[in-house]
């Protein structure tokens, strides 16, 4: 099946990742960085892939129901990476 999630959820994730993180992903993962940003809603099918999204009309953007999670898992683990080092790393980021 896939996971779902809503594209306005998937936009937030996009909106919190530090600048340069689409390259990031994408070295990461040996892709174009165009693949990672089509992943998060682009569509530059000339320089990057398609991501394996399925999108459904419904409430809070619709519904993305998506083949495979691995830049979305990278792109939730840099947030937290990042989340985690502000504060001047006594972890109390957000207090």
């Amino acid at each position: 099946m896939g996971t779902p999630i809503t594209f306005n959820e998937l936009r937030r994730i996009k909106d919190q990742l530090p600048e340069g993180s689409m390259g990031v992903i994408a070295a990461r993962l040996g892709v174009d960085p165009e693949t990672v940003r089509n992943f998060f809603g682009g569509t530059d099918f000339d320089k990057g892939k398609p991501t394996g999204m399925h999108m459904e009309q419904g409430p809070d953007g619709g519904v993305v129901v998506l083949d495979d999670t691995t830049i979305l898992d990278v792109a939730r683990e840099i947030i937290a990476k990042e989340a985690k080092g502000k504060g001047g790393g006594c972890g109390c980021a957000g207090m």
